[in-house]
């Protein structure tokens, strides 16, 4: 008499971690975090023995992208941390 075995692949049906909605908040907070980024970069002068401190220590480099690199983070952990909308297979 022979005997079924039953392999896990087959019992267990595939059932996705994150939704629609959690990939689109992930991809607007790694949008927010890249324009941060390139919000601090530049800064290059005309004159590299000339250090001009506007340039370097402007509101755009030391408030405006920090916040809004941090702004991204919080949206990237939203985006891990809400409760997707998918429907388990039956």
């Amino acid at each position: 008499m022979a005997k079924q075995i039953k392999t896990a692949s087959s019992s267990r049906q595939y059932i996705p971690l994150f939704g629609k909605e959690n990939y689109r908040w992930m991809l607007i907070g790694l949008a927010a975090i890249l324009l941060g980024l390139l919000l601090m970069v530049g800064g290059k002068s005309n004159d590299p023995n000339v250090f001009d401190p506007s340039q370097v220590y402007s509101f755009r480099r030391i408030t405006a992208a920090p916040i809004l690199i941090l702004g991204g983070l919080a949206l990237e952990i939203v985006g891990i941390f809400k409760k997707s909308k998918v429907q388990k297979p039956q």
